[in-house]
């Protein structure tokens, strides 16, 4: 099966899914082939309206772009309401909807609307310890000094609205964030942490942890994945020559613990035995990193060739093993995702980001579409 192939199979999937989802969004399975669906009531809403939009920019389906448009409009009431987005997901949010119309269908109110959201998430910067916090309030006991590797991906949005604005605010906040990403998440080995604490009031470091993996000195490959890929972005934002070489490290060292398969157990160092849970999401988001890192490889790189096995091997692995190939009873693309292994959350079942990178990876190679974390065309980001 090729990408085209691929992308037209996934197309089925997604018009049954438009009559099924109605106006509610997707999340994860719990053991079976059906979505669990939810409101606007968690970080994952962004996705669902992400697919759409690619499957539209592909098809030109306007039953899909009509479906695009009403999910995207609903995140509207969302921040005007404040409703769940008292996190850094922010950009996960708004970027694959509101920014995913404007980038698609030019439609002003959209833009203001993804502007809006970068406003929102300013709200999470900490001026004492200059960093974005990920998860409660500002003071907060636990979690007031708390970074996770995650937020890589919600900085794009920072700095596509200084772009916009011409106010240098959102991305000065989006480099530092991400260079103390780079100097505490990503460890001498290039594997990496999944969260860091620092001192709420001096920003001194205090120690890495993790939420999701297999324990605070694991690696977690969902984590990995997200530092391949959001150094990879950050490199295209700030043209800073370390952002990349962290992302090819961190690939590398992604690559490099793969199983026969090429498809990521949920934790690299995890026992590996029958029955380990694998995430296929995690392999997904980082095709899409090693997409992205790719392009800004000069030709006679010598990790190109590489890299691009890399991506051939795990793509040709998720298509033919974990590719559901538009089953009309099963609503995901992707089988045995994780979503937290460690808390007994969805450990083998779809994941809708899963989805969403997986479709975003075809559409890359079959099209030259690379999602909506960034404006097209021949504009690079200025240094900010």
């Amino acid at each position: 099966m090729n990408w085209e192939q691929a992308i037209e199979q996934t197309l089925t999937t997604t018009r049954l899914n438009v009559k099924r989802f109605g106006k509610r969004f997707p999340i994860v399975s719990m053991g079976d082939s059906k979505y669990h669906l939810t409101d606007h009531t968690n970080w994952t809403e962004g996705f669902w309206p992400g697919i759409l939009w690619l499957s539209y920019e592909y098809s030109q389906d306007p039953e899909i772009h009509a479906a695009a448009i009403q999910a995207t409009d609903s995140f509207r009431q969302r921040i005007l309401d404040g409703q769940a987005l008292d996190h850094h997901d922010i950009g996960f949010l708004y970027s694959l909807s509101a920014k995913a119309r404007w980038i698609a269908d030019k439609d002003e109110d959209s833009r203001l609307l993804a502007l809006q959201a970068a406003d929102h998430l300013m709200k999470r910067w900490r001026s004492g310890p200059q960093l974005f916090q990920a998860w409660g309030a500002e003071g907060d006991e636990d979690n007031g000094g708390r970074i996770i590797i995650d937020c890589l991906m919600n900085l794009p949005l920072l700095c596509w609205a200084s772009e916009q604005t011409g106010d240098p605010v959102y991305a000065r906040a989006a480099r530092i964030h991400a260079e103390t990403s780079r100097r505490f998440l990503v460890r001498g080995d290039d594997s990496s942490y999944h969260t860091f604490y620092f001192d709420q009031q001096t920003g001194d470091a205090l120690r890495g942890g993790t939420a999701q993996g297999y324990q605070d000195g694991s690696t977690w490959t969902r984590g990995q994945a997200w530092g391949v890929y959001g150094f990879a972005l950050a490199y295209r934002s700030f043209q800073e020559p370390h952002y990349l070489e962290v992302s090819k490290r961190m690939a590398r060292y992604f690559v490099e613990h793969l199983p026969a398969d090429h498809v990521a157990y949920w934790d690299f160092d995890a026992p590996q035995e029958d029955g380990t849970p694998r995430d296929s999401s995690a392999s997904a988001i980082t095709v899409c990193g090693l997409l992205e890192l790719l392009e800004h490889l000069p030709e006679n790189d010598p990790d190109r060739e590489y890299f691009n096995d890399a991506v051939n091997k795990s793509m040709d692995s998720l298509i033919n093993h974990y590719f559901t190939a538009g089953h009309p009873s099963e609503e995901g693309f992707l089988r045995h995702g994780s979503y937290s292994v460690r808390g007994n959350a969805s450990p083998d079942d779809f994941m809708i980001w899963g989805d969403y990178f997986f479709l975003e990876a075809l559409l890359r190679l079959a099209r030259g579409v690379p999602g909506y974390w960034y404006e097209r065309g021949d504009r690079v980001l200025s240094r900010f």
